[in-house]
């Protein structure tokens, strides 16, 4: 099978000058200026299939918004080799620019003083979508976002969550085949995230869009991203699945015991390491191997243990242990 996007050795790299403060050095720099480079993304390599929806983790400044500039053809690499849907990104064709989507949530693409409507028909304009298609898809996508009674709001007027669900609809109207998420959900309460969330899951799963999709909320990743990519300085540093990245880096277990009555912390040591403690709580962290073996240590005890639950790390502690390893 053709992968939908190939990226092969991509590098990009951005050039500024250096400047000392000061009146003295700014007459210097408009005679002699010195050049610094940095690489925001180094010699990366990846494979993305036809209806996978991948993850693009990393922190700030790792690469993750050059590389979708990149694979949208905001950006020219700097080398390397980018290739979505048969088409060089960077050669901005208008075949390839009817593809794709990309929605970034601290930029606006909507008219600011306009309602949202007319946004979607500049699109359609712009994307020569038919009238009848362009209705159909309109009321479809107003219809799974609940958005009926926003898209004749101002633009202005609208709260974050609603201007993100007018965003996407505005992205989806001319039915791209490749969709790059960066950072739709930030700045939303969990409520509008969880509406976002819910919409991108059954959109992804009904028409088959790749969607590469960038966020700091790891609950956007977890719920959504059977694959992940994990980026940190310019470098990828994993590709696999959430369930891989839970056993490369969390090898521990977290075991949360609940008493009747109360314990001393001293008791529970010998059962694993102590994270939290509360009288009647106490959670634990146990090596995978040993959580069976541990489990039934601490129910076989003379502690007055009412109940038990054994879970995993949460998805924000795997992935900060990853980028301070």
């Amino acid at each position: 099978m053709n992968p939908i996007i190939r990226v092969k050795n991509l590098n990009r790299k951005f050039e500024y000058f250096y400047k000392n403060p000061g009146l003295k050095n700014s007459i210097r720099n408009l005679f002699k200026q010195e050049k610094l480079f940095k690489d925001a993304v180094k010699d990366i390599s990846f494979e993305i299939q036809e209806g996978e929806f991948v993850g693009f983790v990393g922190p700030n400044g790792a690469g993750k918004t050059t590389t979708l500039k990149m694979l949208s053809g905001i950006l020219t690499p700097t080398s390397g080799e980018a290739t979505v849907l048969g088409c060089v990104p960077s050669e901005r064709k208008s075949e390839y620019k009817k593809q794709f989507a990309l929605v970034m949530g601290q930029k606006n693409q909507l008219w600011w003083d306009l309602p949202a409507i007319e946004s979607f028909i500049l699109n359609q304009k712009i994307y020569e979508i038919k009238k009848e298609d362009f209705e159909k898809r309109l009321n479809e996508l107003v219809d799974l976002l609940n958005a009926k009674n926003i898209i004749y709001k101002q633009v202005r007027k609208l709260s974050l969550g609603e201007r993100m669900k007018c965003e996407l609809i505005a992205a989806l109207l001319h039915n791209p085949k490749v969709l790059f998420l960066d950072e739709p959900t930030i700045g939303l309460d969990v409520v509008a995230q969880k509406n976002i969330r819910d919409f991108l899951k059954k959109y992804n799963h009904d028409k088959k869009t790749t969607i590469i999709l960038t966020s700091h909320y790891m609950d956007d990743i977890a719920e959504l991203c059977k694959r992940i990519i994990v980026i940190n300085s310019g470098k990828i540093i994993y590709d696999g699945s959430m369930d891989n990245l839970v056993q490369k880096y969390a090898p521990h277990k977290i075991i949360t015991v609940f008493f009747d009555e109360e314990v001393s912390e001293n008791d529970l040591t010998l059962f694993g390491e102590v994270h939290k403690f509360k009288k009647l709580r106490a959670v634990l962290s146990v090596p995978r191997s040993e959580v069976k073996e541990k489990a039934i240590q601490i129910l076989s005890s003379n502690l007055p243990v009412r109940d038990i639950e054994i879970g995993e790390d949460d998805v924000n502690s795997i992935i900060r242990n990853i980028f301070v390893s």
